[in-house]
């Protein structure tokens, strides 16, 4: 059996972070990711996001000191020019004034991906270990045993003194088997906790130039007739240019109506709203986080409701109280769902 002071269950941000900082307090650790790649929610397809994007140094300071430590570049969400709203199917856009709001969105150089990459890069491989989903949790000899599967059916155990499980609390609810059972209000409440992400679907489109900006237009827009309701320029600070939009569509209704279908709805929407020019990106990215069984479960398939953080959420009662940690971005108290809500649940995470 393999022994180790902690065991991180999770390799997204918080996940990372937390082994971060165990690292530099100098405690033995092991991440498992039951993903073949790093990142969870976080995830950039050649730079171009599909899940978070933004942070905002005026109120995020845990991001902002991360992102300079790690010795990540940034540049600020492009904002000039006009914004169209799309109010009718049979009516053009409207098309309002820009607005500059000021408390500035900052992106990572490269994508979020960069940040993922960054705080992997010095794990090594009997410390970081993807494939691996933990699908029992034990308490036995004063510490705990997790058993964990392999992508290929192989059960690995794991003994240690403390667990932090930095991951959304609805998926620890329905994947992992407690024993001793978890308290009673623990497994309702975790449940209960919407995850940030599942319910919604990005698409990104990829041009060789942002041609709307010579028109005078930002790259956003708001739609009511879909399927893309809100839109705004992804281009990265040189180089390509492409707009990404959240998917209006329920999860139920985006999966009857099937990909290549939304797909070429999506095209036709940035033609309506940018031109012809939008008609044939040399690329094209989609990422619909409802059918990702380690996003999202069956709850999240009919409720679009993020949490506000919990008071408490990420404190375990009774017999687990001293074995296990929640250390997810939902379990946040002050920035629950965002990136800087995963560096402060990991902060608590590792330090309890």
């Amino acid at each position: 059996m393999v022994q180790t002071q902690v065991v991180i269950v999770g390799a997204g941000l918080s996940g990372l972070y937390a082994a971060r900082l165990l690292a530099e307090a100098g405690v033995d650790f092991i991440v498992l990711e039951a993903r073949e790649r790093v990142g969870g929610r976080i995830l950039s397809a050649d730079s171009f996001d599909l899940g978070p994007s933004w942070f905002w140094p005026d109120c995020h300071p845990r991001m902002t000191s991360l992102v300079e430590q790690l010795g990540l570049r940034t540049f600020a969400q492009p904002v000039e020019g006009d914004m169209l709203v799309e109010r009718f199917r049979l009516e053009p856009p409207q098309r309002l004034a820009g607005y500059e709001s000021g408390n500035e969105s900052m992106r990572i150089v490269g994508g979020t991906g960069a940040l993922i990459e960054a705080l992997a890069t010095p794990l090594s491989a009997s410390q970081l270990r993807l494939g691996q989903r933990v699908v029992s949790v034990q308490q036995v000899d004063g510490g705990v045993c997790l058993l964990s599967e392999s992508t290929r059916g192989q059960t690995t155990a794991l003994h240690c003194a403390h667990v932090i499980l930095a991951m959304p609390p609805r998926i620890i609810a329905q994947t992992v088997c407690f024993e001793p059972p978890l308290n009673p209000l623990d497994q309702q409440r975790w449940a209960n906790t919407p995850t940030w992400m599942a319910p919604h679907a990005k698409y990104v489109a990829v041009y060789d130039e942002a041609f709307w900006r010579d028109d005078g237009l930002s790259g956003m827009a708001q739609s009511m007739v879909g399927p893309l309701v809100e839109i705004h320029d992804a281009s990265g600070e040189v180089g390509r240019a492409a707009p990404f939009g959240f998917i209006g569509i329920a999860a139920v209704s985006r999966r009857n109506l099937g990909e290549v279908a939304l797909m070429q709805q999506c095209r036709d929407q940035l033609i309506r709203l940018f031109g012809t020019q939008a008609a044939t990106p040399h690329a094209e990215f989609f990422k619909d986080w409802a059918t990702d069984e380690l996003t999202a479960t069956g709850a999240d398939q009919v409720s679009g409701a993020h949490g506000a953080g919990a008071a408490g959420l990420d404190r375990v009662q009774g017999d687990w109280s001293p074995y296990l940690t929640l250390a997810g971005s939902e379990v946040a108290r002050e920035h629950a769902g965002y990136m800087e809500g995963a560096l402060e649940a990991a902060q608590w995470g590792a330090a309890h």
